[in-house]
């Protein structure tokens, strides 16, 4: 049984039936192919803003200004040097639009990580700043939030602004709040993301080859139980040159 565009499609296949099982094989090879295709395609479009992905306005809107604001000011192969021009940007994005956050409360800090601060918004949000240090760029990481929220929908991220702490510029984004019932067993995580085209590279990093799409960093904490489902909570997409092949 496969799905595509929502639907299903089950074939079965009668015993003994040594052509047409080949011919299932290769259907299903052709099928596999087919469906890559049509994902790899809606996902660039996403990612230029021709498509959208939930909770994909603001994000795509940022990230359409800084790579209008990068061509504008010139390519340099410094990623660290795009990463401050992208900043200057952004700190100007934000004062033309409004889009600065100065509200947060620290009395509901959560948690933080070499990324990202954590806080509890009320019982269903939190609120989690990221300085994007896992990324070369701002635009790689606004790129990381739009693939999150195609391919796992229920924690999707909803960008609501930015905040700046002293010299540190962290983007702000909203997210589900979830309850873990139960301890997240990486084998099922190693399964499920198998069957959604994504291998085991090492750890927990995963590599999609038809897709051209890192996902890493999928440890216990990032992926939460709820219920006998899987929540990926904190994810870290990276795309490749193949991507945009």
């Amino acid at each position: 049984m496969w799905h595509f565009g929502g639907e299903r499609c089950i074939i079965t296949q009668p015993k003994n039936s040594l052509r047409l099982s080949k011919a299932t094989h290769y259907f299903k090879i052709f099928y596999l192919y087919l469906y890559s295709k049509f994902m790899k395609h809606e996902l660039q479009n996403i990612i230029s803003g021709k498509s959208q992905v939930r909770h994909g306005d603001a994000i795509q809107t940022v990230a359409s200004y800084l790579r209008r604001s990068n061509s504008a000011s010139g390519k340099t192969s410094e990623s660290k040097q795009i990463k401050n021009q992208e900043t200057t940007h952004l700190k100007t994005f934000c004062n033309t639009n409004h889009f600065w956050v100065d509200d947060i409360d620290i009395s509901t800090f959560v948690s933080s990580g070499a990324e990202q601060k954590v806080y509890l918004q009320n019982e269903f949000k939190v609120i989690k700043l990221n300085d994007a240090i896992y990324y070369a760029t701002w635009e790689d990481y606004l790129n990381n939030l739009l693939l999150n929220n195609f391919f796992f929908p229920d924690t999707a991220y909803q960008l609501i602004g930015f905040y700046e702490n002293n010299t540190a510029l962290y983007a702000v984004v909203e997210q589900t709040f979830i309850k873990s019932d139960g301890v997240t067993e990486l084998e099922n995580v190693k399964q499920f993301l198998a069957a959604n085209g994504f291998i085991n590279k090492k750890n927990n990093d995963y590599f999609n080859p038809q897709l051209g799409i890192i996902l890493e960093d999928l440890h216990d904490e990032n992926v939460l139980t709820f219920q006998g489902n899987l929540f990926f909570i904190d994810t870290v997409f990276y795309l490749t040159e193949q991507f945009y092949l």
